[in-house]
Formats: structure tokens, C-alpha cells, sequence
């Protein structure tokens, strides 16, 4: 000790070092159909969300896990908010709203195409109350020749409430991603990670594989049909050789639909059960052999364990 330390004053060697770590949840809000779940994919480096060109694809929030410098972000693909209709339609939007209240950073995507539709200013006005940071990015601005209109659409937003950042970026080639992630990075508070270094994402795998199953039938079926099914992924049991034999239903509301999820001589579900196969695949980083099951039942989107198995909360009314 020297003559002039106290001895309750700490020698340099006793303070702990400053922790530099950070991490805080952003939920990605947004009207359906704006490249929500693209733009996760791209700040997390790897695919956790299905995309697919209909609206309304994501059901429930997906957590996607990303790190940047010292800061570990947790994004939140919340479902597109939307003037609900069904039940379902209710607990999306229900869904949606509570990321966006657990978040430390709001981020709203617009489709710089469509630019501030009915849908994102509703958004808009429910977002003036919020107490958290508040950034917008303008989204597929590579789709957009004439600058003059980002900038005439810059204004018009800038007009509804003031963002704390404005991003453009075009989530599908990657234009503007690395400076969102770095300012988010900056924007979620000091503190330890909640995750593992190398987690990507938090949602269960046999969850995942759900939704990779999902993102097929949207792909392959039209119309009103893909918003009549669900998926479930009923057994999983891992085999001596490394691989693993996954069963899943897939649920409709009539016999019909069935019909038309399985294809003339079982060519439609074979087309889903192979690509989904591949992608399950992917996401496992091992093989599987997927089977896939069609079952009828009626008012599914009425039954509150079907609710549960989605990770949705049931509405009452």
C-alpha cells in the first residue's frame, strides 16, 4: 500500500474491468407482406424465418439471434399487422403488438413501393405512445429508379412522427443491412447476452421444421387454402446412423382441402414433402425422412390447443 492510499480505497488491481458487453430485443413491425421476415434473415446471417410472396405468412413472433461487435441483438419477426377478421387473424395481430411491447427498439419496415398504406398508419399512430427507440427502414428500395420518390416518401413519414433513425435498405441483395445492424447494436443497452454465442434463433427445432413444412404449402397451394392449414410436427426420434425420422400433420378445415393438398396421385404432397425434406435438412445439419400426414379438422382455428401448438394466445371473443 502507499503512503497516500486509504485503506479502504481499492488497489488497481482489485477493480473488476468493465464488462462490454451488450444486448437487448428489437421487434420488427410492419403491415403484411413487406419483407419482415427477409429483413430478419439478413440481419441474422442465416435463414430462421419462412418467406413467401403471400401476405400474412408468419404466424407467431420468431426470435432470430444475431451478434455484432460486442453486442448481441435478439430480433423479433413479429406477424403483419393487418385489420384482423378471424380468430386467427386476432391472435397474429395480438402476437404482433406484444413483441413490439417486451422490445427495447422498435424497428417499422415499410414497402417502399407501396409507401404509407392504411395499414402502416395505424401502425404509426399506435407507435406515438411508445416509449422506446423508434426506427423505420424503408424497405426494396433497389425496386425504386426514381430517388425522388424515397425521398418524397422520407418526408411524408417524417410528417406522421418523428423516428429516432431512418433506414433504407433492400433486405433481399443486403443494401443498407450492415448499417441498420451496426446502429441497433449501438441502441440496446450494456448488459450480458441472454444466449448462447452461436444461437441463432430460440424457437424449438421441431418448431422450425413446422414452419419450414409451412413455407412449402404456401409455396405450392393458392388462393384462400394455405390460411386453412396448420402444421405440427408430432414425433421426432433420432436413428443409429445419424439421421432422423420426423412425422408431421398437416391440418385442414374440409375434406376438399384435403383432396387438394394431396394433388392427383399424391403429386402435390410429394413436391411439398421433398422440399420440406431439403430444408428440414438444412436447419438440422443432418438428414431426415420426413413424413407428412393430411388430416381433416373442422374449426381448427377455433380449438385453443391449436392455439398452443402455434405459440399463439387464444382470443375469447
Amino acid at each position: 500500500m502507499s503512503d497516500t492510499q486509504s485503506p479502504d480505497e481499492p488497489s488497481a488491481g482489485d477493480i473488476a474491468p468493465v464488462d462490454p458487453r451488450r444486448c437487448g430485443f428489437v421487434a420488427i413491425l410492419g403491415a403484411t407482406n413487406v419483407g419482415k421476415s427477409t429483413l430478419l434473415n439478413a440481419l441474422v446471417g442465416v435463414k430462421v424465418s419462412i418467406v413467401s410472396h403471400k401476405v400474412q405468412t408468419t404466424r407467431v413472433p420468431i426470435r432470430g439471434i444475431a451478434l455484432h461487435g460486442d453486442s448481441q441483438i435478439v430480433f423479433i419477426d413479429t406477424p403483419g399487422i393487418f385489420n384482423p377478421k378471424r380468430r386467427l387473424d386476432r391472435a397474429m395481430v395480438d402476437a404482433a403488438w406484444g413483441g413490439a411491447e417486451d422490445a427495447d427498439v422498435v424497428v417499422l419496415v415499410i414497402d417502399a413501393q407501396r409507401g404509407v398504406d392504411d395499414d402502416a398508419v395505424k401502425i404509426i399512430e399506435k407507435l406515438k405512445i411508445a416509449r422506446m427507440p423508434r426506427v423505420v427502414v424503408l424497405n426494396k428500395v433497389d425496386r425504386i429508379e426514381e430517388k425522388k420518390r424515397l425521398l418524397a416518401l422520407t418526408k411524408h413519414i417524417d410528417g406522421l412522427l418523428t423516428f429516432d433513425r431512418l433506414f433504407m435498405v433492400s433486405a433481399l441483395d443486403g443494401t443498407g443491412v450492415a448499417d441498420l445492424k451496426a446502429y441497433l447494436a449501438d441502441a440496446v443497452a450494456p448488459g450480458p447476452w441472454h444466449y448462447a454465442e452461436d444461437d441463432v434463433t430460440d424457437v424449438p427445432l421441431r418448431m422450425l421444421a413446422s414452419e419450414v413444412t409451412r413455407e412449402r404449402i404456401y409455396h405450392w397451394l393458392h388462393e384462400e387454402l394455405p390460411y386453412s392449414t396448420t402444421v405440427e410436427t408430432t414425433s421426432w426420434k433420432a436413428l443409429k446412423d445419424g439421421s432422423a425420422r420426423i412425422e408431421q400433420t398437416i391440418y385442414v378445415e374440409r375434406d376438399s382441402q384435403k383432396s387438394i393438398v394431396l394433388g392427383k396421385g399424391g403429386a402435390t404432397i410429394k413436391k411439398i414433402s421433398m422440399e420440406a425434406r431439403r430444408g428440414i435438412e438444412d436447419i438440422a445439419d443432418h438428414p431426415v425422412h420426413l413424413f407428412l400426414f393430411v388430416k381433416v379438422r373442422e374449426n381448427w382455428g377455433s380449438d385453443p390447443e391449436r392455439y398452443r401448438e402455434m405459440g399463439l394466445p387464444f382470443p375469447k371473443s
